[in-house]
């Protein structure tokens, strides 16, 4: 079965494209998900004064105010009403994982299957509200503080503010589930990933402009663009990167006849997280941001605390990959479960060799995942901080660092195989097809 699903995978041209109508159907329906997501991020909130933001925001784009950009698609440097992006429902999605895993009723929702899944689901939904209002709140003081950014400051325009931000948010996570259930692809995902391709563009020019300036030599300009392309290399190879487990199943007699055992692997990607732990690394990171928006005039301690997880600070950076690394082991213990796979092997008879059906084997998968995991988190802390290092040392944009090239690639990868698995499914669908009206003709 794996063999066919390969040539048939390999055999994929645009003719069999042309005649998947469904998937064409799903893309064109994500493509213009996505261009809304865009047009949102061009519609000025109510009561700011645009050039005064323009000016305010060029004195700290290079910091975590830069990064959050990056990740809204641009909508923050304009204040639009998408300005607060996805990230708050990143932020919830966060909280509520961690509390599965030390609530009881919470764990116990998760295991009862797709009517559980809903409830959490809907969990995660409130917390989106509860957070989206507190950080639209901590943005419109923020904005208030500034000289000349607000035309009339008041309760009034910090309640149009909250109300604006949180409906933004809100439109956002639910294209984003549209696009998972009828697009392709997972929508959040996507919703970030447009917002970093919006600004790769500029992000060019930029560079280009600055090299033609004599800010940056050609030299450098030419070797930014050579260490992207071996990053880039370096993600596909990672993401496709894979530790097979021999598993066998013993011979079966059927009727007089005996049937061989047979051989196959449990693959175990290197990043099983996945693009998970930058992207949740990242939305924690901007939360002492917003924190600072409530007060212009903040103690000591905390204005330090804040400056100390700037962007490109040393501590920021330890934090960062900390973070990164805590999210890789966490989020793979979420999505793979190695007792859950030894019992389904000792169901089916599967067994490794040299090793006990059962607990043992639950070990061993265990063992073996995590060591998996660890190469696989020390990967992602190099592509996503080396890059930053160069990030911080030179002011070029932040849609060439590490995460956010991690991010376009990896989602890249993913929507790929997508539309990759809609067209080998297709082509099986269409040959049952054809192998069922042949069978009919026969009976004629």
């Amino acid at each position: 079965m794996a063999s066919a699903a390969e040539q048939l995978a390999s055999n994929l041209n645009f003719s069999a494209f042309s005649r998947a109508s469904d998937l064409k159907k799903r893309l064109w329906f994500t493509l213009g998900v996505l261009l809304i997501c865009r047009l949102g991020t061009y519609i000025p909130m109510p009561g700011i004064d645009a050039e005064n933001l323009r000016r305010a925001f060029e004195a700290h784009s290079s910091g975590m105010l830069g990064m959050f950009d990056v990740f809204s698609g641009g909508s923050v440097s304009r204040m639009a009403i998408f300005a607060l992006g996805i990230m708050p429902y990143i932020s919830a999605s966060i909280i509520i994982q961690l509390l599965t895993s030390v609530v009881p009723s919470l764990e116990a929702l998760k295991k009862e299957g797709e009517s559980g899944r809903k409830i959490i689901n809907q969990y995660t939904r409130y917390g989106t509200v509860l957070l989206a209002v507190i950080q639209a709140y901590g943005i419109s003081i923020g904005l208030e503080s500034a000289r000349g950014i607000v035309t009339e400051p008041g309760w009034f325009f910090r309640f149009t503010t909250v109300i604006t931000l949180l409906g933004g948010t809100m439109f956002l996570m639910w294209l984003g589930e549209q696009i998972t259930s009828r697009g392709i692809g997972n929508g959040i995902s996507l919703i970030i990933f447009s917002g970093i391709v919006a600004g790769l563009p500029t992000a060019v020019y930029q560079l280009l402009d600055q090299s033609s300036k004599g800010q940056l030599s050609p030299l450098f300009v030419v070797g930014i663009f050579v260490f992207a392309v071996a990053v880039i290399a370096a993600i596909v190879f990672m993401e496709r990167a894979q530790r097979r487990i021999l598993i066998q199943y013993p011979k079966r007699q059927v009727g007089n006849r005996m049937f061989q055992g047979d051989t196959s692997h449990l693959p175990l990607k290197l990043n099983t997280a996945g693009v998970i732990p930058p992207i949740f690394a990242s939305s924690l990171l901007l939360l002492p941001a917003t924190i600072r928006g409530f007060s212009a005039n903040m103690p000591q301690w905390a204005e330090n605390l804040v400056n100390a997880l700037g962007h490109g600070q040393p501590f920021y950076m330890l934090l960062y990959a900390a973070l990164m690394v805590f999210f890789c082991f966490f989020y793979t213990a979420i999505v793979f479960n190695p007792k859950d796979t030894a019992d389904q092997l000792k169901k089916h008879g599967g067994f490794i060799p040299g090793i006990r059906p059962g607990e043992r084997t639950a070990e061993y998968i265990d063992y073996v995942l995590t060591r998996v995991t660890a190469v696989g988190a020390v990967y992602i802390v190099l592509v996503c901080l080396l890059p930053e290092f160069i990030v911080s040392a030179t002011k070029v944009s932040l849609a060439l660092g590490g995460t956010s090239l991690l991010i376009v690639v990896t989602v890249t990868l993913d929507t790929v195989s997508q539309i990759q698995g809609h067209l080998v499914a297709h082509q099986y669908e269409g040959l049952i097809r054809k192998s069922r009206l042949r069978g009919g003709k026969r009976n004629r």
